[in-house]
């Protein structure tokens, strides 16, 4: 890679028609509104994507399904992350061989390795790889952070190309963007969109902004906005991004409640089915009621 990834890159939530089956006909509908709305990629099979609860099979379907529908037209990301080193792997092979571009893997999330052993983790990995590899800090899911020292160490490794940093740390993000000037090709993206605008007028790539699976148009705008250095523009933006945010991610008690939230959103667009992989569910009449009332409020529905 001679330039590095960036703009606005959303997390595909998983359309499902049940715990295991895949809602194909919204997939594919969901891939369109998305490279309709001017994104630079699409990833699949992180958190927003539920990606730790599909069974391996679902996750092979879906990553053919995305490759075939989006046809190189963007870049497709797929999360590798998983508890058994030998299972990304394969997971990143079929992702080589369906036509993906990249590989992303957070740090295993059962038994948590020190710094020295997610190294060499990291380092086994990547000789492994077929695609290049974003390293995906999210240490309030996984309970293990990327140091600054191991993404160092990283440059010196050719098959990793980022960071996506979900940790809402910016003191750490802007740390990330120093190291990150040794290396051309590197991209560093910011996962939680109402950090995105402040990232990019400092210096990062772009976003991988759960909430562009809604509103696309919007977080590209911002993100072009902030990349121009138009802190007019950004601002007002911002404040958009911020509101929708603060309407559907607040629906529903638990920290599940963002998933659902987009989810059922994009079902009431008429995008994709809402059902969610076990153990979660999906909203019931009173929170869909809400985030229909929402969206209107949002100018997404009428």
């Amino acid at each position: 890679m001679s330039q590095p990834l960036s703009g606005i890159i959303p997390p595909l939530v998983t359309p499902l028609r049940d715990r295991d089956t895949l809602d194909c006909a919204g997939l594919e509908r969901l891939i369109e509104h998305l490279i309709g709305g001017g994104v630079s990629g699409l990833f699949i099979l992180g958190t927003t994507g539920e990606g730790p609860s599909l069974s391996y099979r679902l996750r092979r379907e879906l990553i053919d399904r995305t490759c075939k529908q989006t046809a190189g037209r963007v870049p497709v990301l797929v999360g590798i992350t998983d508890t058994s080193f030998t299972e990304s792997v394969n997971l990143a092979k079929h992702s080589a061989d369906a036509g993906a571009t990249h590989v992303v893997t957070a740090p295993p999330y059962y038994f948590p390795a020190a710094p020295p052993e997610m190294q060499e983790y990291i380092q086994d990995l990547v000789a492994e790889m077929p695609l290049p590899m974003f390293l995906y800090n999210m240490p309030g899911l996984t309970k293990v952070s990327f140091e600054i020292d191991l993404v160092r160490r990283a440059l010196d490794m050719p098959g990793v190309c980022g960071v996506k940093d979900s940790s809402c740390d910016m003191i750490y993000f802007h740390r990330l963007i120093e190291v990150a000037k040794q290396r051309a090709d590197w991209s560093v993206l910011v996962g939680p969109e109402e950090l995105t605008a402040e990232a990019v007028l400092l210096g990062g790539h772009g976003g991988i902004n759960g909430g562009a699976n809604l509103n696309p148009k919007l977080y590209v705008e911002m993100y072009q906005a902030a990349a121009a250095q138009d802190l007019k523009r950004t601002r007002e933006l911002h404040a958009q991004v911020m509101q929708l945010a603060g309407s559907i991610y607040t629906v529903g008690r638990h920290k599940s409640a963002i998933i659902k939230g987009i989810k059922c959103g994009l079902s009431l667009l008429g995008i994709c089915e809402d059902h969610m992989a076990e153990p979660f569910q999906r909203f019931r009449e009173p929170e869909r009621a809400m985030i229909r009332e929402r969206l209107v409020k949002l100018g997404l529905i009428s």
